[in-house]
């Protein structure tokens, strides 16, 4: 099979994409693969460190309000059609698949037009702009979110895929997370990450929640601070501690991360529908402080799906401080029972076959033309 990937702007909409191609990999070796994104974006740079083949286009997002800019964004949107039709016609795909993204507009509009079976993946519980528009033209529309479906009326056919990076972080090894954080195998961690970036917001709580952690002297803390952030955060906790304890590990990013979670017993991040996939299908409680500068404030809409099942207590980032986070943290260590609830209320939302299902689609497309 011959299938173009089209996604970009954060690692949110390009992991998905990576996660189906290795599914079809997996299924089919002999599969044949065209990423088109960004000229600029992230994924220009992402994509060619998967080892798939990788063509750009110009394209910008419209501003929400009113700005002579969106009429540049409309004329690079039509050139970008013209561009994608070329390499699609080119490179001849079975299948168009877009993970989100402006990018994803004039790929999936372009294939459509031409005739070629397209899919679009939402990961949020709240649809994305691009997707909303190629939900007409689209053939399947997946989403992450069961009951999300309702979001495109407009749709041919949506149905519940859940994210795929879900199903890459199945087969991750317990034991190398343990080793590569150098804590002691079957440890009790606790994971805090503010996304590969790091946030603001998160280290300052980081730092301030630096004291509180020797009432939890059993538990094995990781701060992931970000490479922006790391220095000062350290520098900070081991100003107010004077030294930095066995059970506090400060590191600025990990590349590990599918292994990391799997040896994680409560993770705190923000409420990226991608690394929730994640959390979820490894079955990990969650205390999720969604990002309040995203487009719709979708995170925050992630987030109360996984608290109202139980899975997860939400901190709005404006109630945020340092006696909150531990507290929230402390109540859930604290009791094995809370704990175990929260877990299997993850569990039951993650999707952990959620590549498969997706491949399966796509094959159903291809095969009913």
């Amino acid at each position: 099979m011959r299938v173009v990937l089209t996604g970009g702007g954060t690692g949110g909409h390009i992991y998905p994409a990576v996660a189906i191609a290795r599914q079809f990999e997996a299924e089919d070796p002999n599969t044949a693969f065209l990423y088109i994104g960004g000229k600029n974006g992230l994924e220009s740079k992402l994509v060619p460190q998967e080892n798939l083949p990788f063509e750009s286009i110009d394209i910008t997002g419209f501003r929400r309000k009113m700005s002579f800019d969106n009429v540049k964004t409309v004329m690079r949107f039509l050139k970008g059609v013209s561009t994608s039709k070329k390499l699609l016609k080119k490179f001849k795909p079975d299948v168009v698949i877009g993970t989100g993204g402006y990018v994803c507009g004039p790929v999936v509009y372009a294939a459509a037009r031409l005739g070629i079976p397209t899919m679009i993946h939402e990961q949020n519980a709240i649809p994305g702009l691009t997707n909303q528009f190629l939900s007409r033209y689209a053939s399947t529309v997946a989403v992450s979110f069961e009951g999300s479906e309702k979001s495109f009326p407009k749709a041919k056919r949506a149905i519940y895929t859940g994210n795929p990076r879900a199903t890459t972080v199945q087969s991750a090894n317990r034991e190398r997370g343990f080793a590569s954080l150098g804590i002691p195998m079957d440890s009790t961690v606790v994971l805090v990450v503010g996304g590969s970036r790091g946030a603001k917001a998160i280290n300052t709580a980081m730092i301030g929640m630096a004291p509180l952690l020797k009432k939890l002297p059993d538990v094995h803390f990781v701060y992931v601070t970000g490479e922006l952030y790391f220095e000062g955060t350290r520098e900070a906790v081991r100003s107010q501690l004077g030294t930095m304890p066995n059970h506090l590990h400060i590191v600025p990013y990990v590349h590990n991360m599918p292994e990391v979670l799997a040896s994680t017993s409560l993770i705190v991040n923000r409420a990226g529908a991608s690394f929730l996939a994640e959390t979820t299908s490894l079955g990990i409680p969650s205390v999720l402080i969604p990002s309040p500068n995203v487009t719709n404030n979708h995170q925050e809409a992630n987030a109360r799906r996984l608290e109202d099942a139980g899975a997860s207590r939400m901190i709005l980032e404006k109630d945020l401080t340092a006696e909150t986070l531990f507290s929230r943290i402390e109540e859930i260590m604290e009791d094995k029972a809370t704990r175990q609830s929260m877990s299997e209320a993850s569990k039951r939302l993650g999707k952990p076959d959620s590549a498969a299902v997706i491949v399966k689609e796509i094959r159903r497309l291809v095969n009913s033309r």
